[in-house]
């Protein structure tokens, strides 16, 4: 049994009015997930910010 089938059984036991609260983890685990996404890119974006603007980058991609 995979941990998702795992997590689906023990859903099905939780009473309908606690079903919104893990719903709401459900939401924080997503948006956690997608922010630390996007704080990866934008450190990436900042450390090859520099080679980027260099003239010899211009050049490599002039013809694309």
């Amino acid at each position: 049994m995979s941990k998702r089938d795992i997590i689906l059984a023990e859903i099905k036991q939780i009473p309908d009015s606690a079903l919104e609260e893990v719903l709401d983890f459900v939401h924080f685990l997503k948006i956690k997930t997608v922010k630390k996404t996007l704080e990866t890119t934008i450190a990436s974006e900042s450390s090859l910010k520099k080679d980027w603007l260099k003239p010899e980058e211009d050049q490599a991609w002039q013809d694309l």
